[in-house]
């Protein structure tokens, strides 16, 4: 009993290293940030980088109940490209993950309520993950801490 054990404290020392967490945070950072990066594309009008489709008023209006859909609509495209252009580069991501965290709860609310168990609650996992961890070492965050560290008070 005690050689497994062993082998098994000597596995997790294997794979509890930063460089094995950069990765993993690294694969988090991508997941959360694709799901809304490519819900934004959809949103906007093909060959365009941020001019929101008229379909997507009619969205936000009839199918997601949202009060002024122009507004939330084009609020809601803005942030769903932003926000995960910041997770991917690593830059402000406790932030970025904490914005796609109120979207994902508004969506929960008070648009897809049955979608918790199915999906939502994939998202706010990935979300709470970066939140609480940041994004790691791979990122412009991490370099950005370092530079403030060099400097003198």
């Amino acid at each position: 009993m005690k050689k497994l054990i062993s082998l098994y404290d000597k596995a997790v020392a294997l794979v509890s290293g930063k460089g094995t967490e950069a990765i993993s945070l690294l694969f988090v950072r991508v997941a959360l940030a694709g799901i809304f990066w490519r819900s934004a594309r959809t949103k906007v009008e093909d060959g365009s980088w941020l001019q929101m489709k008229e379909l997507t008023v009619d969205l936000f209006r009839d199918e997601y109940g949202m009060p002024f859909p122009e507004i939330t609509g084009l609020i809601a495209t803005y942030a769903e490209h932003f926000l995960p252009i910041l997770i991917i580069l690593g830059l402000f991501t406790r932030f970025g993950a904490a914005g796609l965290l109120v979207m994902t709860l508004v969506i929960q609310f008070f648009v897809y309520p049955e979608a918790w168990w199915s999906v939502h609650i994939l998202w706010v996992a990935l979300a709470l993950t970066l939140i609480v961890r940041g994004g790691g070492l791979l990122t412009l965050d991490h370099l950005l801490s370092r530079n403030r560290k060099d400097q003198p008070a």
